[in-house]
């Protein structure tokens, strides 16, 4: 059986798993489709360090083969997603119902084994039963649309108001829908022709590169006021600088995901603005929410590139992400079908 091991920076490898055993409240499962994230190249490349060894794959659906006798609500065949980030259940977050601010959570493939294999054996509590309608690609988007959730919770905006969405790739665009959904205005930044395109098929009105005219066109779409706040798309590899020029004073600056690792932030700008920095890299805790907000059209996935592999050689394949990810390229969203 396949799981995919990383041993080391660059260095993953497939190495079958044992056929193990389940206890009353556990499940087996097997994986039917994984969606590579830039999160896996990262990690591949060293960006972002695991505890090694670890499977890695952060985004996954399968099938219950198997469910232990005390599983409520999980039974045998029943398709689920499966969660990428754990919480420790003993923090005052976790026991206050703040989930995704864990002091020590765990995410899939840098501190637990993820879900790049065939079979993943884990506490039932671990997944959630996905309703017929909800389709595979879109429960795939559950993890990035909750972490869109969790960023408007914390923006605590109102409707109509504005907010710069830097990175208008698969993630920023997810955010920008989501903005959208709760009747905010996105502006997304965006040099990718392509992505810009992609954003006005969504309904989203303003979409500009950053080019010489960007801060003018920014005014006229919040006539003449600058945004309310601004979101750092993961990957986006657009100029750190960017939020804190578009954003008015003790306005908030949102870094979502595992942002471009190496950039830098204007420190000038956020004291003399008396700016907010914060970090959203997780959805634990949304999960049931994001599904119905999926449910009710909040996020549209046709319009993304995405390939869909049933054959695949998965570490040639997170190698020419990382690659993409370092020159700047866009690579297409690429879900692994292990499932025939």
């Amino acid at each position: 059986m396949d799981n995919w091991i990383l041993n080391g920076v660059r260095n993953l490898v497939n190495t079958p798993a044992a056929s193990a055993e389940i206890s009353p409240t556990q499940v087996k499962v097997k994986v039917t489709h994984l969606l590579l994230s830039n999160y896996d190249a990262l990690l591949w490349g060293g960006e972002i360090t695991a505890k090694y060894p670890k499977t890695l794959g952060r985004f996954a659906v399968g099938i219950v083969t198997e469910a232990g006798a005390d599983c409520y609500g999980i039974k045998k065949n029943k398709r689920v997603y499966l969660h990428p980030a754990r919480g420790c259940g003993k923090c005052l977050a976790c026991k206050s119902g703040k989930k995704e601010n864990c002091t020590d959570i765990a995410l899939a493939g840098r501190d637990f084994d993820g879900f790049l294999r065939d079979f993943v054996v884990c506490d039932y509590t671990e997944v959630t039963p996905l309703p017929d309608n909800l389709d595979d690609m879109l429960a795939l988007c559950i993890e990035m649309t909750g972490i869109a959730e969790n960023i408007y919770d914390k923006l605590n905006l109102s409707a109509g108001q504005r907010v710069a969405v830097i990175g208008g790739d698969f993630m920023g665009n997810i955010i920008a829908q989501v903005l959208q959904y709760h009747k905010l205005i996105p502006i997304v930044i965006e040099n990718n022709p392509s992505n810009l395109d992609k954003a006005k098929k969504c309904g989203i009105s303003y979409a500009f590169p950053d080019d010489d005219d960007l801060e003018g066109n920014v005014t006229d779409a919040t006539s003449g006021e600058l945004c309310d706040a601004a979101i750092y798309s993961a990957s986006s590899r657009l100029p750190m600088n960017l939020p804190a020029r578009l954003i008015g004073k003790e306005k908030s600056i949102v870094l979502s995901g595992y942002t471009a690792m190496h950039s830098n932030i204007d420190v000038c700008d956020v004291l003399e603005k008396n700016l907010k920095i914060f970090g959203v890299t997780n959805a634990y805790g949304y999960t049931d929410g994001v599904i119905n907000m999926l449910l009710r059209g909040a996020v549209r996935t046709d319009v993304f590139d995405i390939e869909v592999k049933t054959e695949y050689d998965p570490a040639a394949l997170i190698a020419e992400r990382y690659e993409n990810i370092a020159s700047s390229n866009k690579a297409k969203m690429t879900v692994l079908k292990m499932i025939l």
